[in-house]
């Protein structure tokens, strides 16, 4: 089955584990990047200061072993007088900042009118702080090197763009009670995710609500899940564990996702009520 994107599946449902597709790209981006340096005879030094960056991160963006933002090819390009031949490459690039199992949704998010996502145990990367994210990508096992954390963080920082986009996307989010509890990173980093929170719910196009452990009935058995939907009215369901991920297109299963989270939604808290949750919970600490 295609997805209609370049995506094929078994079943309807994409899987595959997180590897190093994408590393080529990279690789490649960074010997053009080098390529036109020398060009321009510029050392590293030098260029690194005109981006804001040290001459061994120049090195790591050369050698593919980070990946620069694509605001950052945009000032290389400008800098180096590459006329485009670097803007080029910022889709493939910033598509390879992501997991495998995640290329997929981060290209949904892009393109989504409205996202619905519920969360059980840890927060959505959409709301994350930096702090927050630092935690939790050092509490992975296997251990996460600090290339790869790095370059997960600046990804998941990247999507959040979706918040300042306009025309504004609907989002809804419902998290689970213990989401919010759990004190990644310490109580500094658990503070300063709360007050995201609260500033994120307070934007127009953005409903949080929190689903509270003492709830008799809640629809969320099978875990977490997001419904994305495009201009054009179609639906994504993406669920992700483990490493794996699954994208559900067939509309049978995207609508039942999309009934199932509004029955979710109707037995959390309303958004106000949940935001007051939150300050309190914010309150306690």
């Amino acid at each position: 089955m295609s997805f209609g994107d370049g995506w094929e599946s078994d079943g309807g449902a994409e899987r595959r584990p997180e590897g190093e597709s994408g590393q080529g790209v990279v690789t490649a981006f960074g010997q053009t990047m080098k390529t036109l340096r020398v060009r321009a005879g510029m050392e590293r030094e030098e260029f690194g200061r005109r981006l804001g960056y040290s001459a061994s991160t120049i090195a790591s963006f050369e050698q593919g072993r980070r990946i620069p933002s694509p605001r950052t090819i945009d000032q290389a390009d400008e800098v180096l007088g590459a006329g485009g031949l670097l803007t080029v490459w910022k889709e493939q690039v910033e598509r390879a900042q992501y997991p495998v199992f995640f290329q997929g949704m981060a290209k949904l998010e892009k393109e989504a009118v409205e996202l619905l996502a519920y969360d059980t145990h840890v927060l959505n990367g959409l709301l994350q702080t930096e702090e927050y994210m630092r935690a939790v990508l050092a509490m992975r096992r296997p251990v996460l090197d600090q290339e790869t954390i790095e370059q997960r963080v600046t990804a998941r920082l990247a999507r959040q763009d979706v918040f300042s986009r306009w025309p504004a996307p609907l989002l809804s989010f419902v998290l689970e009670e213990a989401a919010l509890r759990h004190p990644w990173g310490g109580k500094a980093v658990h503070r300063g995710q709360l007050e995201q929170l609260l500033l994120i719910g307070e934007k127009p196009n953005v409903e949080i609500q929190v689903m509270p452990t003492d709830r008799e009935y809640n629809a969320g058995v099978d875990g977490a899940f997001t419904v994305i939907t495009r201009k054009e009215g179609k639906r994504f369901v993406y669920t992700e564990a483990q490493g794996a991920s699954a994208l559900q297109t067939e509309p049978e299963q995207t609508t039942l996702a999309a009934a199932r989270y509004g029955i979710i939604r109707s037995q959390a808290l309303p958004s106000r009520e949940s935001l007051d949750f939150v300050e309190r919970l914010l309150g306690s600490l």
